[in-house]
């Protein structure tokens, strides 16, 4: 087990969706059980902006709180999870593209001991929510 005490990941997909569309599905927290299999429910408490809660329950009922600590519409926002003492951060980006397509990303930050396999464990899935959400996001009419 690594002892490294800083760790980052990155994940981005391509979409044809707009970012208005994306945006949608990201700020439809209690949603986000419809296209990411790593959420078996989650709330907001209030609305989506910068200091507001999440509680997410996990597949196996493990409850996570994170609190949104960025919100800048449509591009992006970020949620802290604080661990003991360990902090996990998750930035969530929309980039335009030149070719008129978008990028979804997904970064993350983890400060703490043992951050290398906790940065893994988090960010396993990052590219399987990814292409779940993009094909969600192309789904929609009106992309």
């Amino acid at each position: 087990m690594s002892n490294r005490s800083h760790a980052t990941a990155s994940y981005s997909h391509e979409t044809s969706a707009s970012a208005a569309t994306v945006w949608a599905l990201l700020e439809a927290v209690p949603h986000w059980k419809d296209w990411n299999a790593g959420v078996y429910s989650c709330s907001l408490d209030g609305p989506f902006v910068k200091g507001s809660w999440m509680t997410m329950v996990l597949p196996d009922q493990e409850v996570i709180k994170s609190q949104l600590v960025d919100v800048n519409e449509p591009d992006g926002f970020t949620d802290e999870t604080v661990l003991g003492d360990i902090t996990v951060r998750v930035r969530h980006e929309i980039t335009a593209l030149p070719n008129g397509n978008h990028s979804i990303a997904y970064s993350i930050d983890v400060i703490g001991e043992g951050a290398d396999e906790i940065c893994s464990q988090v960010s396993s899935d990052f590219p399987d929510v990814l292409r779940a959400l993009v094909a969600r996001a192309e789904s929609v009419v009106g992309v």
